[in-house]
């Protein structure tokens, strides 16, 4: 589908404008006939931030336009394909209709716009994020590499961005509650007991620097379990579970018989899991 691969943060959203066919005159729509973007990564906006653009807005009104595209589900209507934060914030303040560039984009485009828009604002939770390059992952097969140059930043940086969605569904939701921040949940990605530390560490209200000489307890209890471990086995898992974001365990006997266990949290990791296998057996 889509061959080339982008530099987005690298070139910068204009950049991405740029690849599309885009009116260039700015038009006005009807607030009304605008519909948010069905890729937005984003599941919250900050009240407070959005309440002060609100105001900012009844002052000065919207100056910068958002970008739109004509809706394939929604006739008549247009989905917003980057400043959904300022549609909803114009919306709050009382506006009839807002500026705007209408361009043509594919659903690709349409999330890699949301992506870049929301990564460079820093707008993105780190949750957010790495949903938003598994969706380029599992539904326009990018790997891991492709997230990387598209996105401008290592390709360790993505992987571990995607560990965090390794992490139990009850772990998940303290960090999208921002009950967890993101210095939190890496601390906790590959631990057995995520939700158990998960629930300490809010409980007792530690910092990241706190949390970390909590979980390095466990840690050196493992690492004391796990002493004799080969450590080429110990590569092994790390190389693979780095390559497909997902945790590996390999337990390996001095007959060299074993077993390996990849670990997934809900289908499509599972359904990942198996068209690896399918694609090269």
């Amino acid at each position: 589908m889509n061959s080339k691969i982008r530099k987005g943060l690298g070139r910068g959203l204009s950049s991405l404008i740029g690849e599309t066919k885009v009116e260039t005159k700015i038009n006005k729509l009807l607030i009304s006939e605008i519909v948010p973007n069905k890729f937005q990564p984003r599941k919250n906006f900050d009240d407070d931030s959005l309440q002060d653009l609100t105001n900012s807005i009844k002052e000065r009104g919207v100056i910068q336009p958002i970008i739109v595209r004509q809706s394939e589900q929604k006739d008549s209507k247009y989905e917003i394909i980057a400043g959904e934060r300022r549609w909803l914030a114009a919306t709050k303040a009382g506006l009839h209709d807002i500026p705007v560039v209408v361009t043509e984009a594919d659903d690709l485009k349409s999330l890699e716009f949301a992506i870049v828009e929301n990564v460079q604002r820093y707008d993105l939770n780190p949750l957010e994020e790495a949903q938003g390059y598994k969706r380029l992952i599992d539904q326009f097969s990018y790997d891991q590499d492709k997230v990387s140059k598209f996105i401008g930043k290592s390709r360790s940086y993505i992987s571990n961005s995607l560990r965090l969605l390794t992490l139990p569904e009850e772990v998940l939701k303290m960090i999208e509650d921002k009950k967890l921040s993101s210095g939190h949940a890496k601390i906790l990605v590959g631990l057995d007991n995520a939700a158990y530390v998960a629930s300490k560490i809010i409980e007792k209200k530690l910092s990241v620097r706190q949390s970390e000489k909590f979980v390095n307890i466990f840690k050196k209890k493992k690492s004391f379990f796990n002493k004799n471990r080969d450590s080429n086995i110990e590569s092994l898992e790390k190389s693979i579970s780095d390559k497909i974001g997902l945790n590996v365990v390999i337990k390996n006997d001095k007959k060299n018989k074993g077993t390996i266990t990849f670990s997934y949290n809900d289908l499509s990791q599972l359904n990942k899991i198996i068209d690896i296998i399918k694609s090269n057996y």
